[in-house]
């Protein structure tokens, strides 16, 4: 049997319901948790986030209370997975210029497209996007390098078809980079100029993870002067600055950050936030802890 619940809407909302009384809150993507938020809330027990990304909650204050957080991060990856394909292949085969052509009332007669089959395809972060990524590259045939501090088994390697390389190496021998590695201190920044220089020119940089992760002050040039392709779904500030010449720069796909929210991918959050909550009010730990990770940026 479960206790008796007082579920409310917005209950930071000032009069809305009594601080005191909060012992569970679930946070939507891009609430915010600050620590001097989470000291109006003495009864807080455990945070769950209906989303993946968690680095908008306060980590250490948590843990200095002994608050238990979780995420869920197993709802959305194969719709991440998706849609870096998807972002791959219409850069690939130019299809973003076509349909613009088309809608001009151009017919264009030749394409400087290409397969995604037989390309090199990076993968940065093996986690359970990298490896649902990795999983539907097989199809296409492609050669999958990869990249983690913490590197899958032989089996599973084999299984996916995967083969490690250092970060420089992966740079520097893929067709398509995708990122998959969250933001804490040791990501932040992690693309920088050194490694971009190392891209084959042409190549493919898809990024759904974190906008820090990448240097965009790095990438502007390289896109600007066509040396590399990029897609983004994340940025620094969501809406961006749309004035940013990144907008402007040919061999660009960009997306609102919607890469994993999918219908399918909303039902699985809405199904695992509601589970992992009645877990915990069961007397049960929560899955997918995180409060133990180090904090996000």
């Amino acid at each position: 049997m479960l206790p008796d619940l007082d579920i409310v809407e917005e209950p930071l909302d000032p009069g809305k319901f009594p601080l005191d009384q909060i012992d569970v809150l679930i946070l939507t993507t891009f609430t915010l948790l600050p620590g001097d938020v989470i000291e109006r809330l003495p009864a807080l027990k455990f945070i769950q986030v209906a989303s993946t990304g968690y680095d908008a909650v306060d980590l250490a204050a948590c843990r200095s209370r002994g608050i238990r957080v979780a995420n869920v991060p197993v709802a959305n990856s194969a719709s991440v997975a998706e849609h870096v394909i998807l972002s791959a292949l219409i850069l690939l085969r130019r299809a973003h210029q076509l349909d613009s052509q088309i809608r001009k009332g151009e017919w264009p007669l030749l394409t400087d497209a290409h397969d995604l089959g037989g390309k090199v395809f990076g993968i940065v972060g093996m986690g359970r996007i990298g490896r649902a990524l990795a999983t539907r590259l097989l199809p296409f045939e492609t050669s999958t390098i990869y990249y983690d501090t913490v590197r899958p088994s032989p089996e599973e390697e084999r299984r996916l078809g995967l083969t490690y390389v250092d970060l420089p190496t992966l740079f520097e021998s893929a067709d398509i980079v995708s990122l998959h590695v969250p933001l804490v201190p040791a990501t932040q920044g992690m693309v920088n100029a050194s490694l971009l220089g190392r891209m084959k020119p042409g190549a493919i940089l898809v990024n759904t993870a974190r906008a820090e992760v990448v240097d965009l002050g790095a990438v502007r040039p390289l896109v600007a002067e066509g040396k590399i392709h990029l897609a983004l779904d994340v940025y620094p500030e969501e809406p961006p600055d749309f004035s940013d010449s990144l907008f402007q720069a040919p061999g660009t796909f960009y997306t609102p950050h919607v890469a994993g929210a999918t219908r399918e991918a909303q039902e699985r959050f809405v199904a695992e936030t509601v589970k992992n909550v009645l877990r915990f009010l069961q007397g049960k730990d929560p899955l997918y802890r995180v409060d133990h990770l180090p904090d996000p940026q």
